[in-house]
């Protein structure tokens, strides 16, 4: 397929409650919005890249630099026949895998779309219901926690994942615990805690946890294998994992027994499915981690959460419970801790054209 023409473009959109994790408040968003143009057709993928260089230290500025300076520049005009071949044009530009990635997903999105195939059966998925769960943000008390949880729990989510940092771990954990002991309950730290807090992640060891995501440093394995060997509870690696190979490494010294896989940090569909496949082979499970997607990036997480070693709940909620309008026709709501793929070819999901255009703050086309 030959690349006729790339297309950044930012939309604003507000989150209906304000997110707050272990590095910051979000509800704000700048979404970029990326297309890629073959003989008529176009593939849509989103840039999972934040606002605020917090979870990563790409944000919406640099992405939008990097693919119009040095991603389309190496792409615009030429042919390619798979992902895998796009990448190898792109292996020079280090790092900026949210970039890259965004590309990439937009050229699977587009290859998809031509053969009249949905994305999950290019990818090597099979349909099937996708199992999620709702990720609750740090409250401003334990009460609104426990109520939220409950609430979330009644609509039929299958497992609830709290934000945690230090000072906010064990008392909230404890009385959400308390208040549904049986539902699959999970904690994410966004590399908040040191090993030294080890006697602290230990306490939580008797809530039942089906994993602590992500206690320590992003750019760690060492001391989380250390933190692992004191733990009951699995450790789930999320930021630390950027490839095949850190997964690899990540498993074999036994950092982790679970994996966040996030195709926008490991650089596209490609290599989430090699993260999987990985994965897999050491028998850990995996599952598909949200970044407070559009519709756009949510079709393309349930598309890929369709391969056989997506276990897990994912975070791949309602898409009404974060915005009052998304930004694609198609409703992806969950039913019963369940969503549904898109079934139309590509990620089966349609842009609602008239409202991105009203909500489009800057947009660029970059041609051949």
């Amino acid at each position: 397929m030959r690349i006729d023409r790339i297309e950044l473009r930012e939309v604003a959109m507000r989150l209906k409650f304000p997110f707050r994790t272990s590095f910051g408040v979000e509800q704000d968003r700048r979404v970029l919005l990326v297309s890629v143009f073959s003989g008529g057709l176009e593939g849509v993928s989103e840039c999972t890249a934040g606002e605020f260089p917090g979870y990563s230290y790409e944000t919406v500025d640099t992405a939008w630099h990097v693919i119009a300076n040095f991603v389309a520049p190496l792409l615009l005009g030429k042919n390619y026949d798979s992902a895998a071949e796009l990448l190898h044009e792109l292996r020079y530009v280090r790092g900026h895998n949210m970039a890259v990635a965004a590309v990439e997903m937009a050229f699977w999105d587009l290859q998809a779309r031509a053969l009249g195939v949905p994305l999950w059966q290019l990818l090597g998925g099979r349909l099937r219901p996708i199992a999620v769960g709702i990720s609750l943000g740090i409250q401003e008390s334990v009460e609104e926690t426990v109520e939220l949880a409950r609430h979330n729990a009644a609509l039929g989510y299958r497992r609830i994942k709290l934000k945690i940092a230090p000072g906010w771990d064990v008392e909230p954990v404890a009385a959400v615990r308390a208040a549904l002991p049986h539902i699959e309950l999970t904690v994410d730290a966004n590399s908040a805690y040191r090993l030294t807090d080890a006697p602290r992640l230990r306490e939580l060891d008797e809530f039942g946890l089906a994993y602590i995501e992500q206690p320590l440093a992003f750019d760690d394995l060492i001391d989380h294998a250390e933190l692992q060997a004191q733990l009951d509870t699995a450790i789930c690696l999320d930021e630390s994992i950027h490839s095949p190979d850190d997964a690899r490494k990540g498993l074999g010294i036994g950092a982790g027994r679970v994996i966040n896989v996030k195709t926008g940090r490991v650089r596209g569909h490609l290599a989430a499915r090699m993260v999987h496949d990985v994965a897999k082979a050491f028998g850990a499970p995996v599952w598909c981690g949200g970044m407070l997607e559009s519709g756009v990036g949510r079709a393309h997480c349930l598309h890929i959460s369709t391969l056989e070693g997506f276990t897990l709940p994912g975070d791949t909620s309602s898409a009404s419970r974060y915005w009052n309008e998304d930004i694609v026709e198609e409703p992806l709501e969950a039913e019963n801790g369940v969503q549904s793929v898109p079934t139309g070819p590509g990620t089966g999901v349609t842009l609602k054209r008239g409202l991105v255009e009203r909500i489009t703050t800057r947009h660029q086309a970059l041609a051949g």
